[in-house]
């Protein structure tokens, strides 16, 4: 017999402990080749004054077992507290989200029996960053940042995933037709990319009649891969879809570590009655034996747990006229899987995971992002962000013209991201946050000197700076976006 492969497990807040509890159950029964170290996350971790959630000893054991099975947790209301799942995701490098969603008709009511996609959700970036700041009495920020390497890492992926699992086509959602330049990249490193993989179909969809279309006719699609907002609420959709949220599983995956985990949250309304339906968890469990490389385990819990749902054997969100009996409580559940491992189920397609390879870590992408020569880059201008509250476009645009200190002159004034100087209307809208770009004469280069005494000259005469962007040219190529109006 092989040794057993060290993983961390979580048993989490609210439902947690008890959805966790029955998957090992059904994972001991099966012949999982596992050896647990469990961990203490979550509510209580907050509470004791960790912000993430996390101690530096759990941090010890994922480092260690590479493997991570994961209860939900509950995060504290109330600022100050960071989310665990993000932490985990960034610090560890965890930057592939993939949620199979998948209809079980007629055994699972729904609306779309033939729906079976995957989402690969970039989980890194985007506005989940979480750099955010108050600017002024009016105004919030929340920076989206989107960088080539992740857009290059997730969008391969997602194209080795289909290949891997003889899915025929890839569909990439971003909203460039706004987001010009981070939305942009996204969707510019994806028909990069897909040349290498000629025999995958693709296509782009604006994400508004994505989402649209996924709500809708789910079937139409195969693989999806997203930016991180993104992924997030469609993936939420799709498992909804399918009949449940309860039953969607989750794999986090990085170059050196893994997570699986339910994706619904810890439901402290239901916890300690035994009802919660372990079944998002359990197919989670399903997906880490294949990456652990035990398939064959994997596949007889899978499909024990098909031929469950085809009996009739539903927890209570689940319960209808297809359940036999009353509704099944967690351990009951897990033990009726349990009583059906090694049978397939007869009208639901079996799943047939085959000889999948060991991936402890994960292999590397066949091919990795590339570096890149540096691009020449131009400094022309600079942006500055100020905070003005009681005065009009007009007037903020008379003090600032008379300030500017050459070579630098200033060229719109901006709120909310619409002009408003020069040639502003007045029907417009206006908050006390304001952008001001000045730029060197015809486009030509500047220094950071000149922005430097620019500064001095605005806040000398009590101008509120909140911020400032150098505006740069890469290769002669804007880097910035043109205001709205402009």
């Amino acid at each position: 017999m092989s040794e057993l492969v060290p993983i961390t497990v979580a048993r989490g807040d609210g439902i947690g402990p008890e959805i966790m509890d029955a998957t090992l159950r059904v994972l001991q029964a099966a012949g999982a080749r596992i050896a647990p170290e469990f961990i203490e996350i979550g509510e209580q971790q907050y509470l004791a004054g960790h912000s993430s959630g996390i101690t530096p000893e759990a941090w010890d054991s994922l480092r260690r077992t590479r493997v991570f099975l994961k209860s939900p947790i509950t995060t504290p209301q109330g600022g100050g507290f960071k989310s665990l799942n993000v932490t985990i995701r960034k610090t560890l490098g965890l930057y592939a989200n993939v949620r199979p969603c998948v209809s079980y008709a007629p055994f699972v009511r729904t609306l779309h029996p033939k729906m079976n996609l995957v989402i690969v959700r970039e989980n890194e970036e985007d506005l989940y960053a979480g750099i955010e700041h108050r600017q002024t009495d009016e105004v919030f920020q929340c920076l989206k940042l989107i960088t080539r390497p992740g857009c290059e890492k997730i969008v391969r992926y997602a194209f080795e995933y289909a290949r891997r699992h003889g899915r025929r086509k890839v569909t990439c959602m971003t909203k460039d037709n706004i987001m010009k330049m981070t939305d942009g990249l996204f969707h510019r490193v994806f028909d990069e990319i897909a040349s290498d993989y000629p025999e995958i179909e693709t296509e782009h969809l604006i994400i508004d009649i994505g989402a649209a279309r996924l709500a809708t006719r789910p079937e139409r699609f195969d693989v999806i891969v997203t930016p991180n907002l993104y992924g997030d609420i469609l993936s939420d959709i799709a498992a909804e879809l399918t009949g449940s949220v309860g039953l969607a599983p989750s794999a986090n995956i990085g170059d050196h570590v893994a997570m699986f985990e339910a994706i619904h949250g810890s439901a402290p309304d239901i916890a300690g009655k035994g009802i919660a339906n372990p079944s998002g968890l359990l197919l989670a469990a399903v997906l880490m034996l294949v990456h652990i490389g035990q398939p064959a385990v994997a596949e007889t819990i899978h499909n024990a747990w098909l031929r469950t749902i085809e009996d009739g054997v539903h927890t209570a969100e689940l319960h209808g006229t297809l359940s036999i009996g009353r509704p099944f409580g967690s351990m009951d559940f897990a033990d009726a899987v349990i009583e059906r491992l090694g049978q397939r189920p007869e009208k639901l397609t079996p799943v047939q995971y085959g000889d999948a390879p060991a991936a402890v870590p994960r292999a590397p992408l066949p091919r990795a992002p590339q570096a890149r020569p540096r691009a020449a880059k131009a400094l022309v201008g600079v942006d500055v962000f100020v905070h003005a509250a009681g005065v009009s476009a007009d007037f903020l645009a008379g003090q600032l013209v008379a300030l500017a200190v050459p070579p630098l002159a200033l060229q719109m004034i901006t709120n909310r991201g619409v002009k408003v100087w020069p040639g502003g209307f007045p029907e417009t809208f206006c908050t006390d946050h304001w952008r001001c770009r000045f730029v060197g004469p015809d486009g030509s280069p500047i220094t950071h000197a000149d922005i430097l005494a620019l500064l001095q000259a605005l806040v000398a005469r009590g101008i509120d700076v909140i911020k400032t962007e150098n505006l740069c040219t890469f290769d002669g190529e804007r880097g910035y976006a043109l205001g709205q109006g402009q």
